[in-house]
């Protein structure tokens, strides 16, 4: 069992977890004015502690209370998962998980569970083999999860829909200079006239970089072929065991050369429990608002409630970005346990 301080530093989630949870964790300051966090989530904080131990492979249980804002729900509330780290054997760790996570929520009493599923992996193949530049590839990816925001980026990649134009005159034509120098200082000034040390825990170096980045990408078009082949593939919904076949099916439809991802799709599917299984729907846009996640993605909804009761995913990435010196695969979920009680 995993034991995780209360109060944490809160560079890591501001740098890693997403807009999302930014918004939503309670900040304060020590007496020497670091940035501190009541405790919004779990994995990273074990990913913090598995690093510092120095362990190659590990699975973490935790259960405990965590603090983020929630709409009509309250901001303190208790969480359960596990964390599997280090695991090789991509396939075989990514069905422990799943298994897990349903198995628990059995054993918990909520009956009728379904678990919608996505791959930011196979959506970033798909992207990648339309040939679109990276940082448009980057945004794209950034979006993933959200429907409205991706066929919002889809609209402005085919050009139906403009780049939202910068208000203050000032700060446009920095943009359309490209001057990202001059743009970083206006915004650290306007940012120190407020009061403010950053937004949404981004730097005034990096507010300036993606808002020149954006403009610049707004040249790029997605010709009609393109838009075709990824809208179809945003479309895609299927049953599990159907799932890997119609991926196929896309990717020869449209040209998409995604066959890698979809292999490791076909492998992890496999390993899944057949009981479990038949619980599982495949959906091609479904993504999880945490932008540390880099594979597989889930959630669990109970039959007629609306918000999930569990959820969680592949993060490779997650702790070499939190200081580990090489990569160490990673998967986990967590289960909301005031709504599992209320699902029960």
């Amino acid at each position: 069992m995993a034991e995780v301080n209360l109060l944490q530093p809160a560079e890591p989630f501001l740098d890693t977890a997403g807009e999302d949870l930014r918004r939503r964790i309670f900040i304060t300051a020590d007496a020497s004015g670091a940035d501190l966090c009541l405790r919004p989530e779990f994995t990273i904080p074990v990913c913090l502690r598995h690093i510092a131990h120095g362990n190659a492979r590990a699975r973490y249980a935790y259960e405990g209370t965590v603090f983020r804002q929630r709409r009509d729900e309250p901001a303190e509330f208790r969480q359960a998962g596990i964390e599997d780290l280090g695991e090789t054997d991509r396939a075989a760790a990514d069905a422990r998980a799943i298994a897990d996570c349903l198995d628990a929520l059995a054993r918990l009493g909520v009956a009728g569970a379904t678990m919608t599923l996505g791959d930011q992996a196979v959506f970033e193949a798909a992207l990648a083999a339309l040939d679109l530049p990276a940082p448009w590839r980057r945004r794209m990816a950034r979006a993933f999860g959200d429907l409205g925001r991706l066929k919002g980026e889809v609209a402005r990649l085919s050009g139906e829909a403009p780049e939202p134009a910068a208000g203050d005159p000032q700060i446009a034509r920095l943009v359309a200079a490209r001057d990202e120098a001059g743009l970083a200082a206006l915004v650290g000034r306007r940012m120190a006239e407020d009061g403010v040390l950053s937004a949404g825990g981004r730097t005034p170096g990096e507010i300036a970089r993606r808002a020149i980045e954006q403009a610049t990408l707004a040249a790029v078009r997605l010709d009609a072929a393109h838009r075709a082949a990824l809208e179809a593939f945003l479309g895609l919904e299927a049953p599990l065991a159907r799932a890997a076949d119609a991926l196929a099916d896309c990717a020869r439809a449209h040209g998409l050369g995604i066959g890698s991802a979809i292999a490791a799709f076909a492998a992890r599917a496999r390993a899944i429990p057949l009981q479990h299984a038949s619980a599982i729907r495949y959906r091609a846009a479904f993504g999880r608002s945490l932008e540390y996640y880099t594979g597989v993605v889930f959630e669990v909804v109970q039959a007629g409630a609306g918000k999930p009761v569990a959820g969680g995913g592949r993060y490779d990435r997650l702790l070499g970005l939190l200081g580990a010196r090489s990569e160490i695969p990673a998967v986990g979920f967590s289960i909301w346990l005031d709504r599992a009680e209320a699902a029960r």
